[in-house]
């Protein structure tokens, strides 16, 4: 989707001198911009190393030391969003319209009473518990640049079974939306890094999610894998892009086998296949 440059933007990207009239200005760091921009989408950028990351008007990252940066658009992102990176030799803004998602209703009927809304003291003690760290694991800011090769699929052969971004009514119950992509396949089948992170949770046994695998590929875009049988990376090894990670199951809220795949940056949650096929991106 092309962008459209706000007035910033012309006014930073112009030399010295040439802006406005007797306002000398200094000069703006360089800006490319790739992806797609839509709800749950994500934009893939260069610019100067280290350059300050804000994205409607908040502060959210620094560049890489190579210049590269990640943002994601959350599943209910505004309509527009402005990106902004800054040096201490200038500034440069970008301004773009974000598409809103296709998304569908999902009813997922027959599941026990617990996993839809849990009652028990003891079981909502441990849920608060494993929620710490789960958020700690979705914390992770990794110095790294994995998101440059692009992805691939963690799976192979498998049968798309639920979309992005559905809402979820379960057992007739309203729920938030589902922000993983399902894909349906056979217990212990093997599960590839898409792209080379950091590990940065790896964890059996949790209630919802059973196995749960979080990898960091770099600067907080971190993929979630869940309803594991076995998980066989380490937390805070590197892994590399095809490496098999982990095995698929049916633990934790589950109706069947499947790989429930999702992607979250800073607390954006994104659509994970929109990034399959895209990249390997250079400057």
């Amino acid at each position: 989707m092309a962008g459209r440059l706000s007035r910033r933007a012309v006014l930073a990207a112009l030399p010295i001198g040439l802006g406005l009239p007797g306002l000398a200005r200094a000069a703006a760091p360089g800006l490319s911009l790739t992806g797609k921009f839509v709800q749950g989408g994500y934009a893939v950028g260069r610019t100067a190393p280290r350059a300050t990351i804000a994205l409607d008007g908040q502060v959210v990252t620094n560049a890489s030391a190579d210049g590269w940066f990640v943002i994601g658009f959350d599943r209910d992102a505004p309509p527009t969003s402005i990106l902004t990176v800054a040096t201490p030799d200038g500034s440069a803004v970008d301004e773009r319209s974000v598409a809103p998602g296709d998304f569908d209703i999902q009813r997922i009927d027959g599941l026990p009473a617990e996993q839809v809304t849990p009652t028990d003291p003891a079981l909502l003690e441990r849920l608060t518990a494993e929620n710490a760290r789960k958020v700690a694991g979705f914390a992770s800011q990794a110095d790294i640049d994995g998101f440059r090769e692009g992805f691939i699929l963690p799976v192979a052969g498998a049968r798309r079974s639920a979309r992005f971004g559905g809402q979820r009514i379960l057992n007739g119950e309203p729920k938030r939306p589902h922000y993983g992509v399902d894909l349906a396949v056979p217990v212990g089948t093997s599960v590839r890094a898409p792209a080379s992170a950091v590990v940065a949770f790896a964890e059996t046994g949790l209630h919802f999610e059973g196995g749960l695998l979080l990898l960091d590929h770099g600067q907080g875009l971190v993929t979630a894998y869940l309803h594991l049988s076995k998980i066989l990376a380490a937390p805070g090894s590197y892994v590399r892009q095809g490496e098999v990670v982990a095995l698929t199951g049916k633990e934790g809220r589950a109706t069947g086998p499947h790989l429930c795949w999702r992607m979250k940056w800073r607390g954006r949650n994104m659509d994970p296949s929109l990034l399959v096929g895209a990249g390997p991106f250079r400057g």
